[in-house]
């Protein structure tokens, strides 16, 4: 039967998800275990053997990247037509929809960001917050919302969840409470209101739950560990009293339960709904028995649990992890960079390398060193790579080409040698620009299009310029930007669903994994799974590593982080800081005072502050919110990274601080020479000088 040859090349647990088409199914699958691989298949078998029809079927994701990759796989398996939807994505699909029959008039605009409105609710009620309590404020207000507390509730349930925001209880209640009154004031709809009203009107109206239910009849929601009480209501009320619906997810890598995610839904699935279906995948098909020996071993000296998946490696041997230790935090970010250029000089791709750190304050020492070593890098979840100009227009020669019939002949290399001809027009050619800047930045994005194209041709030798053309088009709509060719610098919490040949695991020190708020056994053992979760990122090579201080010179108190107790055997290392100052190493610099508390500073972030994270300051929101859309401008006009023009932290630190002249702004850390000249007469003239 043609449904049946969706079913080859499946192993049998794999198989048994996919033939377990109808009813409640709970797949528990392990890291690199090929979840995705095994829901496709069941989409695709139930599709083509007709048990459901294609338009029928609602995937449910948490990311518009992970929508997209659905998508992708089920259009090539023969199921084109099923709906992969995040969660916010299906709700304003909905709720736009019905509006003018259920609601009317003007339908309110949606919220991208709370901060603003959280600054204005703040400075409404006479509370001042800085740029990274706003941050906080805005994070307290997500979770009451999808945690379901109104204003009057979030004190009490904050102290039961036991909370511990930089903002005080009682301000962050006052400052939702303003929030929502402003929020309805001004029409606005935020992404937790967009969920709770589009359940709203779907129970409230019956015609149109009949309508939504009658559409979508088969569910399949993946990362359910990752579901939040928000959103388990949504579906619930998506379902009604059916169940045909299948969840994916892994116990172990629950991550996000700070912002009120809960593996409880997953794991009383089954209580839940006692006929269920349960398949463990724990076939490594990802990593060397090397990386997923150390994942085990990490999770084997974690508390007893009832829900391990232990892995089962299903590749060949490779290196052993490496575990390093330094001096220090620069000694670390140089050494860590000169083994990276030694990955790619040995032939490793740049885009098949990570960094990955607990916090996102901790890049700014590796920009640095890869920059000295002349390595490329991304910053994840940096300027989204659709809308960059020189992508726009790629896309807008090809989809011309296309039209055009200027396709090659298909034989898996005419459409490569098709895509680099039009690439070319663009100002793409086979080599890099020397240096780095705007010009090399243009070409890294039409080298990765182009790096499409062989992928395509590879999986697909029949493919010509109209396909590639769809391609670029639908993932344009999901933002799934191909990957581009260099390192990766990424927090762990953005690492989740990626996957490289080497990762460089840095910073694995106590009161960082796990972080110095982490008090309670369940936040500690969460820092755990995030540790786990960056192990199982690695195909062949890991590295650990951790620095004895944070600053040359500095007294060496840290200690390796407890999760690696047991584990190292043997195996670390101590990397003493080079004392060749002919180096590219940056020189060491007595630590600088905090101007509010005077303790010294060593973080690069807290240097260009001038002040400790935790320490009050008096930020111009507004100066703030000007200096961002100005860097967002250069960005654009000079077609580079915003971060290089200047850095969040510099930013701040200009808002804090007005300067009213050049020598003023140029005492700021992270404005140099260059830049001052570059961009100091208008960031003065933001400033109203």
């Amino acid at each position: 039967m043609l449904s049946e040859s969706v079913l080859e090349g499946l192993d049998p647990e794999q198989r048994a998800v996919a033939e377990a088409v109808r009813g409640p199914v709970c797949v528990l699958a392990g890291a690199g275990t090929g979840k995705t691989r095994a829901i496709t298949h069941r989409i695709a078998y139930a599709v083509r053997s007709g048990v459901m029809a294609p338009q029928r079927v609602l995937a449910v994701t948490f990311t518009t990247r992970a929508a997209g990759e659905l998508r992708g796989r089920l259009r090539s398996l023969g199921a084109p037509g099923v709906q992969a939807r995040t969660f916010h994505a299906a709700a304003l699909r909905q709720l736009t929809y019905f509006w003018p029959r259920v609601v009317g008039g003007e339908p309110p605009k949606i919220l991208e960001s709370k901060i603003r409105l959280v600054a204005d609710a703040a400075r409404e009620i006479g509370v001042s917050l800085g740029g990274g309590e706003l941050r906080d404020a805005a994070g307290e207000i997500e979770w009451a919302k999808v945690t379901q507390n109104r204003p009057e509730d979030y004190a009490a349930a904050a102290v039961k969840a036991a909370r511990r925001p930089s903002v005080e209880i009682a301000d962050v209640a006052g400052v939702y409470a303003m929030y929502e009154e402003l929020r309805r004031q001004r029409n606005l709809l935020d992404f937790e209101g967009m969920l709770e009203l589009t359940a709203a009107v779907l129970t409230e109206h019956h015609e149109v739950a009949n309508q939504v239910r009658d559409q979508y009849r088969y569910f399949v929601v993946d990362e359910f560990q990752d579901v939040n009480p928000l959103q388990k209501m949504l579906l619930d009320v998506w379902l009604g009293d059916r169940d045909d619906i299948c969840v994916v997810g892994d116990p172990n890598q629950t991550i996000y339960s700070f912002t009120g995610a809960s593996p409880a839904h997953l794991l009383n699935f089954t209580a839940d709904r006692p006929g269920a279906k349960v398949v463990r995948l724990v076939r490594d098909y990802r990593s060397t028995p090397q990386v997923v020996g150390l994942a085990n071993g990490l999770l084997g000296r974690a508390p007893a649990s009832g829900h391990k998946l232990e892995l089962v490696a299903q590749r060949a041997d490779g290196p052993e992890p490496a575990f390093n230790e330094y001096d220090d935090e620069i000694a670390e970010a140089d050494d860590t960079a000169r083994r990276v250029r030694k990955l790619v000089d040995e032939g490793v791709p740049a885009r098949e390398i990570a960094i990955l750190f607990r916090v996102n304050a901790q890049s700014e020492a590796y920009e640095a060193a890869l920059a000295a070593a002349n390595v490329p890098y991304v910053l994840r979840g940096a300027e989204r790579f659709f809308e960059r100009p020189e992508v726009r227009e790629a896309v807008v020669r090809l989809r011309g080409a296309a039209r055009a019939g200027a396709d090659a002949e298909t034989d898996g290399t005419g459409l490569i040698r098709t895509v680099r001809h039009v690439l070319s027009g663009a100002g793409f050619s086979d080599r890099p620009p020397e240096g780095a800047g705007a010009a090399r930045a243009r070409w890294e994005s039409l080298a990765a299009l182009a790096q499409l194209s062989e992928d395509m041709a590879a999986d697909n030798p029949q493919a010509g310029l109209p396909d590639f053309v769809a391609e670029l088009e639908e993932r344009a709509a999901s933002q799934h930007a191909p990957p581009l060719e260099g390192v990766t610098l990424a927090s762990l919490h953005a690492a989740k669903g990626l996957e490289w040949d080497a990762v460089f695991l840095v910073g694995l020190a106590e009161g960082t994994l796990p972080i110095i708020y982490a008090k309670t056994p369940a936040q500690v053992e969460e820092e755990r799974r995030l540790l786990y979760v960056g192990i199982t990122r690695a195909r062949v090579h890991l590295s650990l590593s951790w620095a004895l201080a944070r600053s040359p010179g500095g007294a060496q108190a840290r200690r390796p982080s407890r999760f690696l107790d047991g584990l190292t055997g043997k195996t670390a290392t101590h990397v003493p800081a080079r004392l060749d100052r002919s180096t590219k190493r940056r020189p060491a610099k007595g630590p600088q005072p905090c101007r509010v508390c005077g303790r010294p500073l060593t973080a690069a972030v807290e240097r260009k502050l001038g002040r400790c994270e935790d320490c009050p300051a008096e930020l111009n929101e507004e100066l703030l919110i000007a200096l961002k859309e100005w860097r967002a401008g250069v960005s654009d006009e000079q077609r580079i990274p915003a971060y290089v023009v200047f850095t969040d932290a510099t930013l701040q630190a200009i808002a804090e601080h007005c300067p009213e002249s050049m020598e003023e702004l140029a005492r700021i850390p992270g404005v140099g020479k260059v830049k001052l000249d570059r961009y100091g007469t208008a960031v003065l003239g933001l400033c109203g000088v």
